[in-house]
């Protein structure tokens, strides 16, 4: 299974026992997948999931809240053979009317009073998420989203996810508006949110790897350009000194310069350290590197002076 299936399957096994915070949940599912009708006076309910642990939780939580009895329909998906759609549907319109009532989404209803508490929050978007939810596997990107067709939906669960200083967007895609959260520490607070422990440390074990990996690359990034910088310096520290030595003669200069530009000859490769400490007496990084730079001036100055 998918990251993102893991997910909902862990949340499917939620224990609440609130009956707010079930209520809450149900309206998550209702908004986000649910299918309302209004026929003759008469309700009707369904809503629609491609996972079997989804429509299970929708139906185990109408029966333990309400006593309501629903009907699970199973299908094929036409254009993916494997594929399964479950429908869970209420059809009896006293059962409706008496779930719609109690989340609030009858005609005239406050649906804010279903969100008025931390947990049923909490609740409210695990629900959303295990009906139009889906994630990215952390493994390859950080990635949370939850997908509307309906724009005040979508504000309202932007606004609920931001009220945990979750960082919600909205972007719009096609027809849809698309709920969504990128930063890799805020995925794992939502995680933890909705209650998916599980699911959360797994997360956070990727994202610890990830930054670790990102962390030693960057340092030896830095490092092997550190490095090359240090070649390519001495490198050219040895042509100078290769330059006055075949035009001029290393004897014309003082001791100090002789004795470094001999000891750089003899190893191209040493820090300006380890060449300070192989003087007698031994002289510092910068004591060294200025007598280098010297040299390198005297060498610069004799290349101009034989082109005029």
């Amino acid at each position: 299974m998918s990251f993102s299936s893991n997910v909902k399957e862990e949340l499917s096994r939620n224990e609440t026992s609130a009956r707010h915070c079930r209520l809450a949940e149900l309206a998550g599912f209702l908004k986000f997948c649910g299918e309302i009708r209004k026929e003759d006076g008469q309700y009707s309910i369904k809503i629609h999931t491609e996972m079997v642990y989804v429509a299970k939780r929708f139906y185990t939580l109408v029966k333990k809240v309400f006593g309501i009895q629903a009907r699970i329909e199973i299908s094929r998906n036409d254009f993916l053979k494997k594929s399964r759609n479950y429908t869970v549907s209420i059809d009896n319109h006293p059962d409706c009317v008496l779930l719609l009532k109690a989340v609030k989404l009858l005609e005239h209803e406050d649906f804010g009073l279903v969100l008025q508490n931390t947990c049923c929050k909490r609740a409210y978007i695990r629900g959303a998420f295990q009906a139009a939810g889906s994630m990215s596997d952390p493994e390859k990107n950080y990635h949370f989203e939850i997908v509307s067709t309906d724009k005040k939906t979508a504000d309202q669960l932007k606004e609920v996810l931001n009220f945990f200083d979750l960082d919600a967007k909205i972007v719009l895609r096609k027809k849809y508006y698309v709920v969504y959260i990128k930063e890799g520490a805020k995925i794992s607070d939502v995680l933890s949110l909705m209650e998916a422990h599980v699911a959360m440390m797994e997360f956070e074990n990727v994202r610890i790897l990830k930054e670790m990996r990102n962390r030693v690359n960057r340092r030896v990034n830095c490092e092997t350009a550190n490095i090359s910088k240090t070649v390519s310096a001495a490198m050219k520290q040895v042509e100078d000194i290769k330059y006055i030595m075949d035009h001029k003669g290393l004897h014309h200069l003082n001791q100090g310069l002789q004795d470094i530009a001999y000891l750089r000859l003899e190893n191209p490769e040493a820090t300006l350290k380890e060449l300070g400490d192989m003087l007698d007496p031994p002289v510092g990084k910068s004591g060294v590197n200025h007598r280098l730079k010297k040299i390198s001036r005297m060498a610069e100055e004799m290349r101009l002076g034989g082109r005029e």
